[in-house]
Formats: structure tokens, sequence, C-alpha cells
């Protein structure tokens, strides 16, 4: 394995539902898959809403922050896919209530289905505490 890249396996977030770690760290950063919306015990999608579903992806997230070291206030960069932009206010209010000051750097896209069925599949690049 090259050391210049170090794959992170996180027991606190869903099992990969693919061919793919929950995060690499390189360098200074953390590069961390997608998540959607997935209970780690059962892995089975959780939440009705948008909101709720953003919520538990933020959570996957942290734990994958976590067993790297860092913290989802460590994120630099966020990227949102939503399958429905009309929840983007939905979506918004719930996401703030993870970044209440100094939030990351953010895109939101409109894709055509995710995986699962969920409706929220949320990524992020973190920036690792020295």
């Amino acid at each position: 394995m090259s050391q210049h890249r170090e794959p992170v396996t996180a027991l606190g977030a869903p099992a990969a539902i693919g061919p793919y770690s929950h995060a690499v760290r390189c360098g200074g950063l953390l590069f961390c898959s997608g998540q959607i919306p997935l209970d780690p015990e059962s892995g089975e999608l959780v939440g009705t809403t948008p909101a709720e579903q953003t919520r538990r992806c933020l959570e996957n997230l942290a734990a994958v922050c976590s067993a790297a070291g860092a913290s989802l206030h460590d994120a630099v960069r966020v990227s949102v896919y939503l399958t429905d932009m009309g929840a983007f206010a939905d979506v918004n209010e719930a996401y703030a209530e993870y970044f209440e000051a100094g939030p990351p750097a953010r895109v939101a896209i409109g894709v055509a289905a995710l995986p699962r069925g969920a409706q929220v599949e949320i990524d992020a690049v973190v920036a690792l505490p020295d």
C-alpha cells in the first residue's frame, strides 16, 4: 500500500455498501466518501424526510471524521446531493444545526437517484488536526 495515502475505516459508521473506504487520509486532508442515511447498527435506511436524512448523513460523517482523529467541524468542503431540490430549505435548516459558526464551503447538487432510495447523500473533505 502506498504510504502517501491511508484508508480509514470507521467502526461507528455504516459499513460501506460498495468497494470503497469510508475515507482516505492523504497529507493533511481526509477525503470522506459519501454517506447516505443508513443506521450504523442495522444498515437500514432511516429518516422519511430530507431533513431527517440530512441529520443521519452528518452523524455518519462525524463518525468517519472521529475515526481519523478529526471532527465534522474540521470540514473544509462539503457536497450535498439531493433527489429533490425542492427540499433545499429543509436540508439547509438541518445542516445548519451541525455548522452553527464558520461552516465549510459547500455545493448542493440535484441528482436523479441515490443508492438504496436515499433522498440525501453527503460527502466531505476535512482538514486533519496537527
